[in-house]
């Protein structure tokens, strides 16, 4: 079975649209056209991943309430939002709510299809590596390649997808220099710096919330990113 993809876009024609140019690319499309209508429909099985438009009918931020919903149900599901607004407060609070990606909808088709292609590799590589490195251990830090899984010091931290492979590419060869170009290339990534900076920020977050001490990412400015040795 293809990968299923579920959008959620209030304006007819935007949805039908995307729906058809997704499904000529071969992949299983579900379209929901509110909040609700989106929780009800993945409520049974989520999708592999969720395209969300932030402004949601009589819901300003309908989007927002619909990711923190969903990351609370999984945290690889993979989402990205497609949205008209493009400030930059929108994009990090999407971002911080666990989102994946942020686009705008002026973006080209082969753009976004581009960017679901980049993260759907990511998820296909869980079963490459694992097959060869179930488990990697720097420190405190461990990660489960098999379950998608990251703990520090026996505490689990729950990171996205995104997130966990971030980490995966900092935390393999501590005290090597990432610069942004190549943790997106070894994160299998396709996004802009901003996007880079706040999965960086989001990342530090959840691990000083079990150790407020956590400082093994460290970032040279204007240089990159790199795990403390």
């Amino acid at each position: 079975m293809g990968k299923t993809i579920a959008i959620v876009e209030d304006e007819p024609a935007i949805r039908a649209n995307y729906a058809e140019a997704l499904r000529r690319q071969g992949y299983e499309v579900a379209a929901y056209a509110s909040r609700r209508e989106a929780m009800a429909g993945m409520q049974a099985r989520l999708p592999d991943l969720a395209l969300i438009d932030i402004g949601l009918q009589d819901e300003i931020d309908g989007g927002f309430t619909l990711c923190r919903d969903l990351r609370a149900k999984s945290e690889t599901l993979a989402i990205i939002f497609l949205t008209a607004r493009d400030s930059d407060f929108d994009t990090v609070a999407g971002l911080r709510m666990g989102a994946d990606d942020y686009l705008t909808k002026d973006v080209s088709l082969p753009h976004l299809l581009a960017r679901i292609s980049a993260l759907f590799r990511r998820m296909d590589a869980v079963a490459m590596h694992a097959d060869a490195e179930e488990l990697l251990a720097r420190g405190k830090l461990q990660l489960d390649l098999k379950r998608m899984a990251a703990t520090w010091d026996g505490q689990p931290v729950p990171l996205t997808l995104t997130e966990f492979w971030m980490v995966h590419a900092l935390a393999k060869f501590p005290g090597h220099l990432k610069d942004r170009d190549t943790l997106m290339h070894e994160a299998k990534l396709t996004v802009d710096d901003a996007t880079i900076t706040s999965h960086i920020k989001r990342m530090r977050k959840k691990f000083a919330a079990v150790d407020n001490a956590f400082d093994a990412i460290e970032t040279l400015y204007g240089m990159g990113y790199r795990w403390k040795a």
